[in-house]
Protein backbone atom coordinates (compact mmCIF):
# COMPACT_ATOMS: atom_id res chain seq x y z
CA UNK A 1 0.00 0.00 0.00
CA UNK A 2 1.11 3.56 -0.72
CA UNK A 3 1.40 5.29 2.64
CA UNK A 4 0.96 8.85 3.81
CA UNK A 5 4.67 8.99 4.60
CA UNK A 6 5.44 7.95 1.00
CA UNK A 7 3.37 10.86 -0.27
CA UNK A 8 4.59 13.36 2.31
CA UNK A 9 8.27 12.76 1.53
CA UNK A 10 8.01 12.46 -2.26
CA UNK A 11 10.22 15.23 -3.75
CA UNK A 12 8.05 15.71 -6.84
CA UNK A 13 4.87 16.12 -4.80
CA UNK A 14 6.66 18.56 -2.50
CA UNK A 15 7.62 20.59 -5.56
CA UNK A 16 4.02 20.70 -6.79
CA UNK A 17 2.78 21.89 -3.40
CA UNK A 18 5.51 24.51 -3.13
CA UNK A 19 4.93 25.86 -6.65
CA UNK A 20 1.15 25.88 -6.20
CA UNK A 21 1.51 27.89 -3.01
CA UNK A 22 3.91 30.29 -4.72
CA UNK A 23 1.32 30.92 -7.42
CA UNK A 24 -1.32 31.71 -4.81
CA UNK A 25 1.11 34.04 -3.07
CA UNK A 26 1.40 36.09 -6.26
CA UNK A 27 -2.40 36.24 -6.44
CA UNK A 28 -2.60 37.47 -2.83
CA UNK A 29 -4.14 34.34 -1.31
CA UNK A 30 -3.47 33.03 2.19
CA UNK A 31 -0.91 30.29 2.79
CA UNK A 32 -1.75 26.96 1.13
CA UNK A 33 1.63 25.28 1.54
CA UNK A 34 3.10 22.65 3.84
CA UNK A 35 1.77 24.22 7.03
CA UNK A 36 -1.78 24.12 5.68
CA UNK A 37 -1.70 20.58 4.28
CA UNK A 38 0.00 19.36 7.45
CA UNK A 39 -2.71 20.92 9.60
CA UNK A 40 -5.45 19.49 7.40
CA UNK A 41 -3.89 16.02 7.48
CA UNK A 42 -3.72 16.04 11.28
CA UNK A 43 -7.29 17.30 11.60
CA UNK A 44 -8.68 14.74 9.14
CA UNK A 45 -6.93 12.05 11.15
CA UNK A 46 -8.41 13.41 14.39
CA UNK A 47 -11.93 13.46 12.96
CA UNK A 48 -11.86 9.90 11.64
CA UNK A 49 -9.98 8.49 14.62
CA UNK A 50 -12.58 10.05 16.94
CA UNK A 51 -15.29 8.28 14.95
CA UNK A 52 -13.47 4.92 15.15
CA UNK A 53 -12.63 4.76 11.44
CA UNK A 54 -10.27 2.04 10.26
CA UNK A 55 -6.52 2.75 10.02
CA UNK A 56 -6.79 2.32 6.24
CA UNK A 57 -9.50 5.01 5.96
CA UNK A 58 -7.43 7.35 8.11
CA UNK A 59 -4.37 6.80 5.93
CA UNK A 60 -6.34 7.58 2.76
CA UNK A 61 -7.79 10.73 4.34
CA UNK A 62 -4.30 11.94 5.26
CA UNK A 63 -3.09 11.29 1.71
CA UNK A 64 -6.05 13.20 0.29
CA UNK A 65 -5.37 16.05 2.71
CA UNK A 66 -1.72 16.29 1.69
CA UNK A 67 -2.61 16.41 -1.99
CA UNK A 68 -5.85 18.37 -1.88
CA UNK A 69 -4.52 21.76 -3.02
CA UNK A 70 -1.99 20.77 -5.69
CA UNK A 71 -4.48 21.83 -8.38
CA UNK A 72 -3.61 25.44 -7.57
CA UNK A 73 -0.47 24.74 -9.61
CA UNK A 74 -2.72 24.76 -12.69
CA UNK A 75 -5.09 27.54 -11.67
CA UNK A 76 -7.05 28.63 -8.63
CA UNK A 77 -10.27 28.27 -10.62
CA UNK A 78 -11.60 24.70 -10.32
CA UNK A 79 -8.43 23.68 -8.49
CA UNK A 80 -10.22 20.78 -6.80
CA UNK A 81 -10.93 19.15 -10.16
CA UNK A 82 -7.48 19.75 -11.65
CA UNK A 83 -5.92 18.59 -8.39
CA UNK A 84 -7.97 15.40 -8.50
CA UNK A 85 -6.69 14.65 -12.01
CA UNK A 86 -3.11 15.33 -10.94
CA UNK A 87 -3.52 13.06 -7.90
CA UNK A 88 -4.98 10.34 -10.12
CA UNK A 89 -1.84 10.23 -12.25
CA UNK A 90 0.52 10.51 -9.27
CA UNK A 91 -1.09 7.74 -7.25
CA UNK A 92 -1.42 5.34 -10.17
CA UNK A 93 2.26 5.86 -10.98
CA UNK A 94 3.14 5.03 -7.37
CA UNK A 95 1.24 1.74 -7.61
CA UNK A 96 -1.83 2.52 -5.50
CA UNK A 97 -4.74 0.17 -6.16
CA UNK A 98 -7.68 1.46 -8.18
CA UNK A 99 -10.14 1.43 -5.27
CA UNK A 100 -7.88 3.57 -3.09
CA UNK A 101 -7.06 5.91 -5.97
CA UNK A 102 -10.78 6.38 -6.60
CA UNK A 103 -11.39 7.20 -2.93
CA UNK A 104 -8.61 9.78 -2.69
CA UNK A 105 -9.41 11.39 -6.05
CA UNK A 106 -13.09 11.65 -5.12
CA UNK A 107 -12.26 13.40 -1.85
CA UNK A 108 -9.93 15.90 -3.54
CA UNK A 109 -12.41 16.63 -6.32
CA UNK A 110 -15.16 17.34 -3.79
CA UNK A 111 -13.34 19.37 -1.13
CA UNK A 112 -14.14 22.89 -2.30
CA UNK A 113 -17.32 24.88 -1.77
CA UNK A 114 -19.51 25.52 -4.79
CA UNK A 115 -18.85 22.14 -6.40
CA UNK A 116 -17.96 19.92 -3.44
CA UNK A 117 -20.19 17.19 -2.05
CA UNK A 118 -19.30 15.00 0.95
CA UNK A 119 -19.92 11.70 -0.80
CA UNK A 120 -18.25 9.51 1.83
CA UNK A 121 -16.58 9.72 5.23
CA UNK A 122 -13.15 10.53 3.82
CA UNK A 123 -14.39 13.41 1.68
CA UNK A 124 -16.45 14.69 4.62
CA UNK A 125 -13.42 14.61 6.93
CA UNK A 126 -11.31 16.44 4.34
CA UNK A 127 -13.93 19.17 3.94
CA UNK A 128 -14.19 19.77 7.68
CA UNK A 129 -10.43 19.69 8.20
CA UNK A 130 -9.75 22.07 5.31
CA UNK A 131 -12.44 24.63 6.08
CA UNK A 132 -11.61 24.76 9.77
CA UNK A 133 -8.01 25.88 9.14
CA UNK A 134 -8.61 29.56 9.78
CA UNK A 135 -5.73 31.29 11.56
CA UNK A 136 -3.68 34.46 11.67
CA UNK A 137 -0.46 32.78 10.55
CA UNK A 138 -1.94 31.98 7.12
CA UNK A 139 -2.01 35.69 6.21
CA UNK A 140 1.07 36.60 4.15
CA UNK A 141 0.46 40.33 3.90
CA UNK A 142 1.95 42.09 6.94
CA UNK A 143 0.68 45.58 6.05
CA UNK A 144 -2.59 45.81 7.96
CA UNK A 145 -3.54 49.01 6.12
CA UNK A 146 -3.76 47.10 2.81
CA UNK A 147 -5.75 44.08 4.08
CA UNK A 148 -8.70 42.94 1.99
CA UNK A 149 -11.65 41.22 3.70
CA UNK A 150 -10.01 37.77 3.49
CA UNK A 151 -6.84 39.05 5.13
CA UNK A 152 -8.83 40.84 7.83
CA UNK A 153 -10.94 37.81 8.70
CA UNK A 154 -8.05 35.35 8.85
CA UNK A 155 -5.82 37.78 10.74
CA UNK A 156 -8.56 38.49 13.26
CA UNK A 157 -8.72 34.83 14.35
CA UNK A 158 -6.60 34.57 17.47
CA UNK A 159 -7.68 31.03 18.41
CA UNK A 160 -9.36 28.19 16.56
CA UNK A 161 -10.24 24.62 17.46
CA UNK A 162 -12.31 21.84 15.92
CA UNK A 163 -13.59 19.32 18.46
CA UNK A 164 -15.90 16.32 18.42
CA UNK A 165 -18.31 15.42 21.21
CA UNK A 166 -19.32 11.85 20.48
CA UNK A 167 -21.85 11.73 23.31
CA UNK A 168 -23.74 14.71 21.89
CA UNK A 169 -22.93 13.71 18.29
CA UNK A 170 -21.59 17.17 17.52
CA UNK A 171 -18.55 18.63 15.83
CA UNK A 172 -17.83 22.21 16.82
CA UNK A 173 -15.60 24.84 15.26
CA UNK A 174 -14.68 27.36 17.97
CA UNK A 175 -13.12 30.66 16.96
CA UNK A 176 -11.92 33.64 18.92
CA UNK A 177 -12.04 36.75 16.74
CA UNK A 178 -10.57 40.16 17.46
CA UNK A 179 -13.55 42.31 16.46
CA UNK A 180 -11.30 45.37 16.34
CA UNK A 181 -9.82 43.84 13.19
CA UNK A 182 -12.82 42.09 11.65
CA UNK A 183 -16.48 41.75 12.53
CA UNK A 184 -18.35 38.48 12.86
CA UNK A 185 -20.44 39.59 9.89
CA UNK A 186 -17.26 39.81 7.79
CA UNK A 187 -16.59 36.17 8.64
CA UNK A 188 -20.02 35.12 7.43
CA UNK A 189 -19.73 37.25 4.30
CA UNK A 190 -16.82 35.21 2.98
CA UNK A 191 -17.25 31.88 4.78
CA UNK A 192 -21.00 31.21 4.82
CA UNK A 193 -20.83 28.86 1.84
CA UNK A 194 -17.97 26.99 3.48
CA UNK A 195 -19.87 26.62 6.74
CA UNK A 196 -22.91 25.23 4.90
CA UNK A 197 -20.65 22.67 3.24
CA UNK A 198 -19.23 21.82 6.68
CA UNK A 199 -22.76 21.19 7.93
CA UNK A 200 -23.36 18.74 5.09
CA UNK A 201 -20.02 17.05 5.78
CA UNK A 202 -20.86 16.70 9.46
CA UNK A 203 -24.23 15.19 8.60
CA UNK A 204 -22.46 12.65 6.38
CA UNK A 205 -20.45 11.62 9.44
CA UNK A 206 -23.59 11.37 11.57
CA UNK A 207 -22.82 14.60 13.44
CA UNK A 208 -24.33 18.05 13.88
CA UNK A 209 -22.09 20.97 12.92
CA UNK A 210 -21.77 23.82 15.38
CA UNK A 211 -19.97 27.14 14.94
CA UNK A 212 -19.10 29.21 18.00
CA UNK A 213 -17.45 32.59 17.68
CA UNK A 214 -16.32 34.43 20.82
CA UNK A 215 -18.41 32.02 22.87
CA UNK A 216 -21.64 32.60 20.93
CA UNK A 217 -23.35 29.75 19.08
CA UNK A 218 -24.03 30.90 15.53
CA UNK A 219 -24.81 27.61 13.75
Amino acid sequence: MVSYEDIKHDPSISTYISKADASLSVLGYTEHGFAHVGTVSKMAEYILRSLKASPHEIELAKIAAHLHDIGNLVNRVEHSQSGAVMAFRILLAKGMCAEDVATVVCAIGNHDEGTGVPVDNISAALILADKSDVRRSRVRNRDVTTFDIHDRVNYSVTESALTIDRDREEITLRLEIDTEISSIMDYFEIFLERMLLCRKAAEKLGLRFRLKINGQSLI
